[in-house]
């Protein structure tokens, strides 16, 4: 009872401070309008407007024309750059650095960082595990090598495969990742802290080329490298090697002081993260290389050894693995484990189920047979399947049926969104086509049943874009029209702009008009 009177005591009390700042608003509205009466004389407000209303008038058509054409020329230019940058980067110019710089200095947070801790201990992994279900962007489980695989595809075609965006929120993990607090009190771990906030790739470089000189044994600085100097897999898997070894000496001296410090604790957690990342990226070098069977025993090692890292999705590597071997029992295995209603669902996650329910019918499937005598209960399993996977994310059709066009995954993908679809279809099209009939039972089971209604919406263009769009054609409109046709416009001009006077000039009247003169003189002498 006393816990329900002072949850009922705060609740009337936030409704008394709601109801006392709305009366707050409209009480220092009043003093404004009462204190421009008061100041009209010293201040010469009907003078003044009366000299503005008078300066306009005065106006020829020839300055609207000018006043309109310079506006449509500034909104063109604005419009110009946000286009660019909009292709470029993937988002509004206005609109990032209004988030970015405005948004703080007004006292905003941002509660959709992306950037989530690998290591949870035992109180805080179910906490951990519903915040990183709410997050918008994750973390593309396969994501390439951006020196192995990323830059060859700009040496070919001369174009950036990754946004600034994906990049920054790469920047961001790498920071949430691999740095720490006590960061500082080492020179090495130092130079990196500064050499992940770098956003030019060679200042990296070298940066990491420094810290190795102050430490041959600095694990981040060889996973920098590794990931953005190499040209090959193979060197890259030379480099994650190195960084092995020094990362589990690392890890080791922090696992026996970890007890000993709040601090202590942080670089426990810190060289752990390091670590999980190098075995991670070292299964996946195996994996490119061709080596799956050790690829897959090294992401079972990493799963058994951190059981608490699920948020990572080392499972969804290890689907892509065994696919490879063709072991589907084992898919089904880990399916079973990962399959559950407490834990994300993934594009890879459905539609790996609905690639194992239609392997067991699809060789035989025909659309016309089925109509004849209606689906058996294994076919029924599977059309269900491709149903639920379809309705989770119903772009990856599209790519697997190659009717559009893939390109390379990015760092980072969007849940249900075209993203997720591209990093899935990207490494998983030559499994379905491994089946014989899944693609087109797929096909069939998509294109009977897919409707309208469960596309999610194309990005569309940023609000600015569109806002300088409309402000740079109605301003170009009406500098036509003031070219054409001078003296009427010049009418509306100044129709126009006795009309934006007009509000003030009637609330002063409607003031004086209500309240007694001996007032105003009273306040005055006040």
């Amino acid at each position: 009872m006393a816990d329900g009177g002072s949850a009922g005591f705060v609740e009337r009390l936030k409704r008394c401070v709601s109801w006392s700042w709305t009366y707050l608003w409209a009480l220092w509205f009043v003093l404004v309008l009462g204190l421009l009466y008061i100041l009209r004389a010293p201040l010469k407000l009907h003078q003044n407007l009366s000299a503005v209303t008078a300066f306009l008038n005065t106006l020829t058509p020839k300055f609207y024309v000018a006043l309109t054409g310079t506006s449509s020329l500034i909104s063109g230019l604005i419009l110009i750059f946000e286009w660019w940058y909009f292709r470029k980067y993937g988002t509004s110019f206005i609109e990032q650095v209004s988030v970015s710089h405005l948004r703080p200095l007004l006292g905003a947070v941002d509660n959709n960082s992306p950037s989530v801790h690998f290591t949870a201990s035992n109180g805080e992994a179910e906490s951990n595990r519903q915040n990183v279900s709410e997050c918008k962007v994750w973390r593309n489980p396969l994501n390439l090598f951006r020196g192995a695989e990323y830059s060859r595809y700009t040496w070919v075609t001369g174009r950036e495969p990754l946004t600034y965006y994906d990049m920054n929120l790469s920047a961001q993990d790498h920071q949430t990742f691999f740095t720490c607090d006590t960061d500082h009190a080492r020179p090495a771990d130092a130079v990196m802290q500064k050499a992940w906030r770098e956003r030019n790739a060679q200042a990296r470089m070298k940066a990491a080329y420094q810290a190795l000189e102050l430490n041959n044994e600095c694990a981040t600085a060889y996973v920098l490298l590794a990931e953005e100097e190499t040209t090959t897999i193979l060197e890259a898997e030379k480099l994650f090697k190195q960084a092995l070894k020094a990362g589990e000496v690392c890890y080791r001296r922090s696992q026996q002081l970890q007890h000993h410090s709040t601090q202590q604790e942080a670089q426990h957690r810190r060289d752990t993260n390091v670590l999980v990342y190098i075995k991670r990226r070292l299964a996946m070098c195996a994996r490119k290389l061709g080596r799956i069977r050790e690829a897959v025993k090294l992401m079972r090692d990493l799963m058994k050894e951190f059981p608490l890292l699920s948020m990572l999705n080392v499972h969804e590597n290890l689907l892509e693995a065994l696919l490879e071997l063709q072991a589907y029992a084992d898919v089904q295995v880990v399916l079973a484990k990962y399959d559950d209603i407490s834990l994300p669902k993934s594009a890879t996650i459905c539609y790996t189920a609905a690639l194992l329910k239609a392997r067991a019918v699809s060789d035989k499937f025909s659309p016309e047979a089925a109509s004849r005598r209606g689906l058996s209960t294994a076919e029924m399993n599977a059309v269900e399947a491709i149903h639920r996977a379809v309705e989770f994310n119903p772009h990856v059709p599209k790519y697997l049926l190659e009717m559009k066009s893939l390109i390379l995954p990015p760092e980072h993908i969007l849940k249900r969104g075209d993203s997720e679809a591209i990093a899935y279809a990207f490494f998983h099209l030559q499994h379905w086509k491994r089946v014989e009939g899944a693609l087109n039972l797929l096909h069939c089971t998509w294109e009977g049943t897919f409707h309208e209604v469960s596309v999610y919406p194309k990005k569309e263009l940023p609000f600015f874009i569109l806002f300088t769009a409309g402000l740079c054609s109605f301003t170009a409109m009406l500098a036509l029209l003031t070219h054409q046709f001078p003296e009427l416009m010049g009418v509306f001009a100044k129709a126009f702009f006795s009309t934006l006077f007009a509000p003030f000039n009637f609330v002063m009247e409607k003031i004086e008009s209500v309240l007694p003169s001996s007032f105003w003189h009273l306040l005055t002498r006040i």
